[in-house]
């Protein structure tokens, strides 16, 4: 006798379900038909929705709580608090701060759907239901707030910080390159001569003027949450993964000045 196959879509149900953490799964069949019909409405409009309008979704839903949750882990919250001073970062990790970030972070993620359209629903519900994921918020928050920090320097700044680093080429390649370019074709900073090397001139070490919604638009379209939150981790994995030095990178020196004249 053959094997009963089942209908494809009890099949299809059972293999979702068995997704789930077993307390979700536990929840979803113990449901009576008439909240059965709720969950389903809200899968059509989520599956109907704009990204916008979903990252709007998860935020009123979800950030509350996760804020107290997130805020539970102080030894990550300690340790990024640290790096930003070290950085001279002016960006405190309060829980009105936290959640404008969770927030953004959402969007961020719904941005990225242009390039990972399967990840964006993935990454929101690993960062509500798992705590390690949690930690990721002061990863981007950190790695953020660093990209911020390369935005607003001049090319020159840029030169001086990239030359401190190890990895000189894939530091350029990761981050110098995509900023610069996003410099470029916003008119923040319009280069010169560029193709003559001793033509250096006032663009290299004008200093970049944005407002602060506009650099975060910018930094956004330019990076995608993996690379922010890849960056603010390997500070908090390796404390000299970012070698940085105030002084000598923003202090004026001879060189910016014969660069002027």
């Amino acid at each position: 006798m053959e094997p009963l196959e089942l209908p494809l879509d009890i099949s299809t149900a059972e293999s979702l379900l068995l997704k789930l953490p077993p307390e979700a799964r536990q929840w979803a069949e113990s449901l009576p038909w008439t909240e059965r019909r709720y969950v389903l409405s809200l899968c059509h409009l989520m599956c109907a929705a704009s990204p916008e309008m979903r990252a709007q979704f998860l935020d009123d839903y979800t950030a509350d709580g996760l804020v107290s949750k997130v805020l539970e882990d102080r030894d990550t919250k300690h340790k990024v608090g640290q790096y930003l001073k070290e950085f001279r970062v002016n960006t405190d990790l309060s829980t009105s701060s936290l959640r404008r970030y969770i927030r953004q972070f959402y969007v961020h993620s719904a941005q990225d759907m242009r390039t990972q359209p399967d990840l964006y629903l993935e990454s929101a519900l690993r960062l509500v239901m798992n705590t390690e994921e949690r930690n990721h918020v002061f990863y981007y928050i950190l790695g953020f707030e660093l990209i911020k920090m390369m935005f607003r320097m001049s090319w020159h700044q840029q030169e001086k910080l990239y030359r401190l680093q190890r990895s000189q080429e894939e530091f350029i390649q990761t981050y110098i390159k995509p900023i610069q370019h996003t410099h470029r074709i916003n008119q923040i900073i319009v280069p010169k001569d560029e193709n003559l090397f001793f033509a250096r001139r006032d663009y290299y070490v004008k200093q970049p003027v944005i407002s602060e919604k506009k650099l975060i638009e910018l930094a956004m379209a330019t990076f995608t949450t993996e690379v922010t939150t890849s960056f603010g981790f390997s500070l908090i994995r390796h404390p000299q993964a970012l070698v940085f030095d105030y002084g000598y990178i923003f202090e004026t020196d001879a060189d910016a000045i014969f660069l002027q004249s």
